[in-house]
């Protein structure tokens, strides 16, 4: 029997990968980017990010619970139609899907931006700075083509290295640390709330990614155990990581100048200690991005194989290496990534990122609305094995989620709300599509 056990647990990964896979998923581009964006409102973004952390600390409560109940691969997809059906389960599956591919071409373009501290060419040269996007594209969709672990390893790898400047940032930064920074608290023309309602959208994007650990569930040894375990614990370390390192940026480097800087970590790296600390900096911005876009493909592939095993997506994407790798819907994620890239490269850097991360979180925030209510319905469906205790539990969690993944869309803009919309409007046909399909086979 122990025999048996360890031969089934070969090849899956524990609770360091698992827990390196959310941490690395969410450390990605955004924490080296926001101090930027968030600069123009100043000290009031801090409460930005406390009430982000917790609505996340919620929706992550609110996956390890899902996690425990639904013992299925595909995160949110796998939720929400064991919650609502068929067709909720297919609209998170796609928006889930299209907020993966998009956000890929975004954690791209940021790393191949970090890359110009060392190749300058890459700030003017757009047309060099989309090819190595691209490039870095293909080359981790390369990697995931080998196996769950060997990508769980990788990830590891690159979450430990890209933290370590994050963490000394964090702590000794503050030794440089200028208070009169944070005066006014509120730099920005909106009313308090409403500057911490657009802080908190902004800063929703740097922890996408909380629920990683929840969607390989069948590569996992242990899932009931371990994916909860890894998805907190791994929420609360970059919680940690996001406040601490944050504050101490906007400390040692004024707003104004804060504002206008592409590489707001390395420059207060460089104030603080020089020019090597800048470039150490750069250099773990640079594998935070693409650390991230390793794990994020590896989630390219997963959703889509879900969701087409309950034929729910076309039949191509269940197609498997003999590994067991989608290795078609990692091709064809990663073909529509570099679509983006390439498309939108004239723009440059900075604005194709700002414009591709808010359309992904709001392509994630459909995923974790269904989600978050997805347990209060499974509870209602089950009434002979649930009782009254078991579901206040369950609301709750799951409404204060449902509420924060609401509040998070109102800080969004029109323009990102619109093209959301058409997007997740073109799966609807292909949906109805296949409902016929399966309806002529019957």
């Amino acid at each position: 029997m122990a025999i048996k056990e360890q031969e089934q647990g070969r090849g899956k990964i524990g609770f360091w990968i698992s827990t390196s896979l959310s941490v690395g998923n969410m450390t990605g581009s955004g924490i080296f980017l926001l101090p930027a964006a968030l600069a123009v409102y100043g000290g009031i973004s801090i409460l930005g990010w406390i009430y982000t952390v917790a609505g996340s600390l919620f929706l992550a409560l609110m996956f390890s619970r899902l996690s425990r109940i639904v013992k299925k691969a595909g995160g949110p997809y796998a939720y929400a139609k064991e919650g609502f059906g068929n067709f909720p389960g297919f609209l998170v599956a796609w928006g889930y899907w299209i907020s993966i591919w998009c956000g890929n071409a975004a954690i791209a373009v940021a790393g191949v931006g970090y890359l110009s501290v060392f190749i300058p060419a890459l700030k003017d040269n757009r047309l060099m700075a989309a090819a190595m996007a691209i490039a870095a594209i293909w080359l981790f969709t390369f990697i995931n083509t080998k196996s769950i672990r060997k990508v769980g390893i990788t990830q590891l790898i690159t979450t430990i290295i890209k933290i370590l400047p994050l963490v000394i940032l964090g702590s000794l930064g503050f030794f440089f640390f200028n208070k009169s920074h944070f005066v006014p608290f509120n730099l920005s023309a909106k009313p308090d709330f409403q500057a911490i309602t657009s802080t908190a959208a902004l800063t929703l994007w740097a922890f996408l990614g909380l629920e990683s650990a929840t969607i390989p569930s069948d590569k996992v040894k242990n899932p009931v155990r371990t994916i909860p375990r890894a998805t907190i614990a791994g929420l609360l370390f970059t919680a940690v990581l996001y406040l601490s390192s944050t504050v101490a940026v906007m400390g040692i480097v004024s707003p104004a100048d804060l504002a206008h800087s592409a590489a707001p970590f390395a420059d207060a790296a460089g104030s603080a200690w020089g020019k090597w600390a800048s470039v150490l900096v750069a250099t773990g911005a640079s594998i935070a991005c693409f650390g991230a876009l390793n794990g994020w493909i590896l989630l390219q592939g997963q959703i889509p194989l879900a969701a087409s095993r309950d034929n729910l997506f076309p039949s191509l994407f269940k197609i498997t290496s003999g590994k067991g790798i989608p290795v078609t819907g990692l091709i064809i994620g990663s073909i529509l990534a570099s679509l983006l890239v390439g498309i939108n490269f004239t723009k440059g850097l900075v604005g194709m990122f700002s414009f591709i991360i808010m359309l992904s979180t709001l392509s994630c925030l459909f995923p974790y609305l269904l989600s978050s209510l997805s347990e209060i319905a499974i509870c209602l469906k089950d009434k002979k094995h649930i009782n009254k205790h078991i579901l206040a539990s369950a609301v709750s969690v799951s409404i204060p989620a449902f509420l924060y993944s609401l509040w998070a869309i109102t800080g969004l803009e029109t323009k990102v709300i619109i093209w959301g919309i058409i997007l997740l409007g073109t799966g609807i046909p292909v949906y109805f599509m296949l409902e016929r399909n399966r309806n002529n086979h019957k």
